[in-house]
């Protein structure tokens, strides 16, 4: 195995530790040595590719929300009717947060803690930007109600992670009906 792959595995490694520490146990109860520990790797592993812990959970932050948006975007095109496109996307994001559970559940974490610093928050947010345009014009087109992006977020996607984490208690087993119905709810929500 060359130098480069393995240097690659110890990275991802320590970035599905972190996610799983911090979706079980919380930010602050998740010290370095249990991620070292977790990923198998040394404690003094975790500095050749983060400079302390607040870097780490900023960099997985902002990867795991690089690779939410880039999923949840993938069969977007920004020519789309709105209601097309939201569609599209909103079903993307609801497919990502059930499929890729610790990823979804590692970014619910995010949004909900001081732990992650404002620029990371800011470049996280860049990677939105798709659907933040598409509330825009949804906004100037008379489809969207001119609310913040605050508030459609919290109208729209919000309710996806609760959705995921009742599913993941086993409280609530979402099919495609439910998907369906959701999406009525969150498009009935916004639209004019």
């Amino acid at each position: 195995m060359s130098k480069t792959l393995k240097s690659q595995l110890k990275r991802e490694s320590l970035v599905k530790a972190t996610m799983n520490l911090v979706n079980n146990s919380g930010f602050h109860a998740t010290p370095m040595s249990k991620i070292a520990k977790m990923a198998n790797v040394s404690p003094a592993t975790i500095y050749l590719y983060f400079e302390n812990k607040q870097d780490l959970v900023n960099k997985v932050y902002i990867e795991v929300k690089g690779a939410f948006t880039t999923y949840a975007f993938a069969t977007y095109n920004k020519d789309m009717p709105v209601k097309t496109g939201f569609e599209i996307v909103w079903k993307r994001i609801a497919d990502f947060k059930l499929k890729k559970c610790d990823e979804a559940m590692f970014l619910a974490q995010c949004d909900n803690t001081p732990m992650i610093d404002e620029a990371s928050r800011q470049e996280g947010l860049k990677h939105l930007q798709p659907l933040l345009d598409l509330w825009e014009r949804g906004k100037r087109e008379g489809l969207i109600k001119p609310l913040s992006p605050y508030l459609l977020y919290a109208y729209t996607i919000s309710p996806l992670s609760f959705l995921m984490v009742m599913q993941q208690r086993g409280a609530f087993q979402l099919n495609k009906n439910h998907i369906e119905d959701a999406y009525q709810a969150a498009w009935n929500s916004i639209k004019i």
